[in-house]
């Protein structure tokens, strides 16, 4: 896809790599140059200018792009001027970054595709892996049920999916494994990668070190997790 990153501060600027590296075509902007510089090389595009000037826009291909994502984290009545703008000339998908709640209501009314808060995001997205002893990763499809990323229990290595029997012992659904492989680079060197091993079933066999992807209530996950050795995040203790 075709996205255009406004805003390159330590949110958008992670955000214009992640998408590069992922495969989109990204043109970043940014009123500062030397947040400019910095990307410049990794992106497809990178334009220094100032985005609550409408005329600035001429030089940007805002009718080419799939999505424009706003998302200035400093200036909350530029993000707003900015999300007004790109409303104006073009008839993209626009995902705004809110700064406050009286922000959130004027990309509501402005009625913009997507709102994010990314550093709520965050904080909601950490609170869970402290809460929730013995996951990697979670996402919160409510206030109650969430898809985790678990490690196998001790017991679990070499048994069937059918002996363990996940769903009535522990109330829990497993949609795949995430399991370790060894590959080697273009210079030969091994490395470790995770990948999934794709659909399970009655037959698929728990190995050491698997990550278990399950979907469950929030309680059964935690319940799961009782006993287990807390994750260590980032190699520190939480």
């Amino acid at each position: 896809m075709k996205i255009i990153v406004i805003g390159l501060g330590n949110f958008g600027h992670a955000l214009a790599l992640r998408l590069t590296e992922t495969g989109n075509e990204v043109i970043a902007i940014d009123k500062q140059m030397e947040k400019i510089n910095l990307l410049k090389d990794q992106v497809s595009h990178a334009i220094c200018m100032d985005s609550t000037n409408e005329l600035a826009y001429n030089a940007v291909p805002l009718k080419d792009a799939d999505k424009v994502i706003v998302a200035i984290g400093e200036n909350e009545g530029a993000a707003i001027i900015t999300t007004a703008i790109v409303k104006k000339l073009c008839d993209v998908k626009i995902i705004s970054r809110a700064l406050s709640s009286i922000h959130d209501t004027v990309l509501e009314a402005m009625g913009v595709y997507a709102i994010i808060h990314p550093e709520q995001d965050s904080a909601n997205r950490l609170t869970k892996q402290i809460n929730f002893k013995s996951t990697l990763e979670n996402y919160q499809l409510d206030d109650n049920f969430t898809i985790s990323e678990v490690k196998a229990k001790k017991d679990f290595i070499g048994k069937t999916l059918k002996e363990l029997d996940t769903t009535n012992k522990y109330q829990l659904t497993l949609i795949t494994i995430i399991r370790e492989k060894y590959e080697r680079n273009f210079m030969g060197k091994k490395h470790s990668v995770k990948q999934s091993i794709g659909r399970v079933n009655s037959e698929t066999i728990v190995m050491e070190n698997d990550v278990l992807v399950v979907y469950g209530n929030n309680k059964d996950i935690e319940n799961y997790c009782l006993g287990e050795e807390e994750y260590n995040l980032g190699n520190k203790n939480i």
